[in-house]
C-alpha cells in the first residue's frame, strides 16, 4: 500500500513534503492502494522513555509537595487517595509480581495511556517480569533491560543489587535507575554514589536528574550515557526538574518519559507541554529527537524505530495538520487527531476507515467513538474499564482514555 501524506517528517532533522511511503502492514486487504492524505502529516510512533505502567492511576498524589526528595514521596504517597483507591482492585503484597491478573489489568491500562497520545513503544521501570507480562500489551514495552529502583533505596522492589544488574547486561541492553530525583544533600550525592560502584556507562539510562549540577553533566556525556528527563512529575513533586538546556549543551543524550499519573502529567503530549513551560525557548524539534532518535539509543532498540522510512514503511503515526508547523502540531496531538498508527506492521489504533483497507481478526480488535471520530483498536480497553468499574462498585475515570 502506497500513501502520500501532505508532509513526512523523516528524522528530527529532515522534513519533506509529498512523500510516498510504502506501508508494510502484515495484513493488508486486496490489491494494494494508493491513499492520498493532503490534510495528514506522518511521523514515527513516539517513545516513552520511562513510565510506571501499575502507577497509572489517577488523581496525583502528594500532599507534602515540594518534597526535597522522592524518597519521602514514595512512603507519603502510599497514604493518598489514589494509591488507597487503586488497593481496593489489586493490593501490592511487595512481591512485584505484575503477572497478576489484576496488575496486568492496570498495566494494560497505562499502555493505552501511551497509545492515545501516539506511542508506539513504553518503557515500564519496574522489576523485571515473566515474559508473558511484556507479550500482553497494545503497544511495544521492551524486556531487554536490567534495572534498580535507585541509588538510595536500591532494588526495595526487587531485582538483585545494582552492580549485579549492571554486570548483567555485559553492555548490550541498557541499565535503568532513578537518580538525583530531589534537591536536598541525599540525591546531590547520588551521582558520585553512582560513579563509585561503577555504573556510569554507555548503556546507563538515568531517571530525572534533578540535582545534577554542570560537571555531573559533562560526565555523563563524556560517558555517553542517557538522562530520561520527566519534566511534569519533577515540578510537580520536587518543584524544579532537569538541567535540560546545560544537559543538551553539553552533548547529553536526552529522552524524554512521563513518570505514572500519580505525579506525572496525562500522558507524552503534556510532558511536550510541561518541556516547552520550564524551557520556552526549547524548540518541539528537539523534543521531537528526544521521543524518536534519542530514545532509540537510550533503549538500545532496533533503529528502525528512530526514523520514518519511506521504502519500508512499518512504523508509522499519521496525525491531522492542525498546526503547519509539522513539529508544533505534535503539541496539538489527541485520541481523536490520531488517523493511523502502526508498529511492526501492526496496525494498533486509527480511524476505522482504514479497516476496509486491512484484513485484521476483528476479535483482537473494538470501536469506540470518540469526539466525531469512530476508531479500532487492539485490545479491549473499555473492558479493562469495565472491570475496575465493577470491582471500585461506580465508574473510575481515567483521563488519558478517550471514551
Amino acid at each position: 500500500m502506497i500513501i502520500k501524506p501532505s508532509v513526512s517528517v523523516l528524522s528530527s532533522d529532515r522534513i519533506e513534503q509529498g512523500v510516498e511511503l510504502d506501508l508494510k502492514v502484515k495484513t493488508l486487504a486486496g490489491a494494494a492502494a494508493f491513499i492520498s492524505l493532503p490534510a495528514v502529516y506522518a511521523y514515527t510512533p513516539l517513545i516513552n522513555s520511562h513510565d510506571h505502567l501499575i502507577g497509572n492511576w489517577v488523581p496525583r498524589a502528594g500532599d507534602k509537595r515540594p518534597y526535597p526528595n522522592s524518597h519521602i514521596w514514595v512512603e507519603d504517597m502510599k497514604n493518598s487517595f489514589a494509591f488507597l483507591e487503586r488497593n481496593m482492585f489489586w493490593v501490592n503484597d511487595g512481591s512485584f509480581e505484575l503477572t497478576d491478573p489484576s496488575a496486568s489489568l492496570i498495566a494494560k491500562l497505562g499502555a493505552y495511556k501511551n497509545l492515545f497520545s501516539g506511542c508506539g513503544i513504553v518503557q515500564d521501570h519496574a522489576p523485571l517480569q515473566k515474559a508473558e507480562y511484556y507479550q500482553q500489551f497494545p503497544i511495544f514495552v521492551p524486556s531487554s533491560f536490567r534495572q534498580c529502583h535507585s541509588i538510595t533505596l536500591k532494588n526495595w522492589w526487587g531485582g538483585a543489587s545494582p552492580e549485579e544488574e549492571m554486570k548483567i547486561t555485559k553492555g548490550k541492553i541498557p541499565f535503568i535507575i532513578h537518580l538525583g530525583e530531589g534537591t536536598d544533600e541525599l540525591t546531590k550525592g547520588e551521582f558520585a554514589a553512582l560513579k563509585k560502584s561503577s555504573l556510569l556507562a554507555d548503556n546507563t539510562m538515568l531517571i530525572h536528574g534533578i540535582a545534577l549540577e554542570e560537571e555531573d553533566l559533562i560526565a555523563i556525556a563524556q560517558a555517553k550515557a542517557s538522562v530520561c528527563w520527566c519534566p511534569s512529575s519533577n515540578v510537580f513533586l520536587i518543584g524544579k526538574t532537569l538541567k535540560t538546556d546545560l544537559a543538551l549543551a553539553h552533548g547529553v543524550n536526552v529522552v524524554l518519559g512521563t513518570d505514572s499519573t500519580m505525579s506525572g502529567g496525562i500522558n507524552l503530549i503534556d510532558e511536550f507541554l510541561a518541556a516547552k513551560k520550564a524551557f520556552p525557548t526549547l524548540e518541539t524539534k528537539s523534543l521531537y529527537k528526544m521521543v524518536t532518535e534519542n530514545a532509540t539509543k537510550a533503549l538500545m532498540l532496533d533503529p528502525d524505530y528512530a526514523f520514518l522510512n519511506p521504502e519500508n514503511t512499518k512504523n508509522l503515526l499519521l496525525i491531522d495538520k492542525i498546526d503547519p508547523d509539522p513539529f508544533e502540531n505534535l503539541l496539538q496531538i489527541e485520541a481523536e487527531n490520531i488517523n493511523l498508527l502502526v508498529l511492526d506492521g501492526i496496525p494498533r489504533f486509527g480511524d476505522t476507515q482504514w479497516l476496509e483497507h486491512f484484513d485484521l481478526d476483528m476479535d483482537d480488535y473494538t470501536e469506540f467513538r470518540t469526539g466525531k471520530r469512530e476508531k479500532f483498536v487492539l485490545g479491549d480497553p473499555q473492558e479493562l474499564n469495565d472491570q475496575i468499574d465493577a470491582k471500585l462498585g461506580y465508574h473510575k475515570d481515567f483521563p488519558y482514555l478517550p471514551f
